[in-house]
């Protein structure tokens, strides 16, 4: 059994965006508030994140973190990734942290963050990273679970998604080829990005997204990534088919 938390749920300017008024960002209601988007993912005595975004110390804090396996990495964008320095308290306990991520990501990330991959006169207080280079049809294992990466179309860029026994995690998704999408099939739970309801060109919205889970026939969907522009949780959610939810900050759900 799985046991998954929605540790952010939000757009890369999370809920509420500094400085706006609209009445979303004005909400009290807590399912309204959303950092940014990622998941926890544990099993037995593994915990392992997908994405670690800006707010991933405040997350890893909520959670009551305090062993971390591995982290997922979907693509490079900031909102995914900018948070890599807080790994330090994981790596001070454990030593190097494992990552998995595409080649371009991970040199995306060596590049932007050189001071945690760099292996000669290194800083004293850097924390330090095992990377290990994946690709969309090769799966591969942490301690004895087998992950297999889905590749989705960000517009154009490549990014990955994951699916590890019946659930599926998926972000940033604006389409899939269809020999990805047969790794999705038969799932319990399909987590899918639903961006708001007026179209873009890089996220599905809510209407393709709700199109996206009618094609893989999960038992249950949750949808995260969501801008202020979706409109009130709950009043989405009284929208929504019987088998599909809007995710919500701190959210935990079971898988089998």
């Amino acid at each position: 059994m799985l046991k998954i938390t929605f540790l952010g749920t939000g757009t890369s300017q999370g809920i509420p965006i500094i400085g706006s008024k609209h009445p979303v960002c004005l909400s009290e209601n807590p399912k309204d508030k959303r950092l940014r988007t990622s998941v926890l993912i544990q099993w037995e005595a593994f915990n392992i994140v997908v994405d670690c975004g800006p707010d991933f110390r405040q997350q890893m804090l909520q959670a009551n973190c305090d062993h971390l396996e591995a982290i997922l990495f979907t693509h490079e964008h900031a909102d995914h990734t900018a948070g890599i320095d807080d790994i330090r308290p994981f790596f001070f306990r454990q030593g190097d942290i494992p990552i998995y991520g595409s080649q371009r990501v991970v040199q995306n990330l060596s590049d932007r963050f050189s001071y945690i991959f760099k292996t000669e006169n290194k800083y004293p207080g850097a924390p330090a990273v095992i990377s290990n280079i994946i690709e969309k049809n090769t799966d591969f294992k942490i301690g004895e679970k087998k992950i297999i990466p889905v590749e989705v179309l960000h517009n154009r860029l490549p990014i990955m998604g994951y699916r590890i026994d019946n659930f599926c995690y998926l972000t940033d998704v604006k389409s899939i080829e269809e020999d990805q999408i047969e790794k999705l099939r038969g799932c319990e739970v399909l987590v899918l990005n639903a961006l708001r309801v007026e179209p873009h060109p890089t996220h599905l919205n809510l209407e393709e997204a709700l199109e996206m889970v009618t094609q893989i026939k999960p038992k249950r969907a949750y949808f995260t990534h969501i801008s202020h522009l979706l409109g009130f949780h709950d009043s989405v959610s009284e929208t929504l088919p019987e088998n599909v939810f809007l995710a919500h900050d701190n959210l935990q759900i079971h898988t089998h």
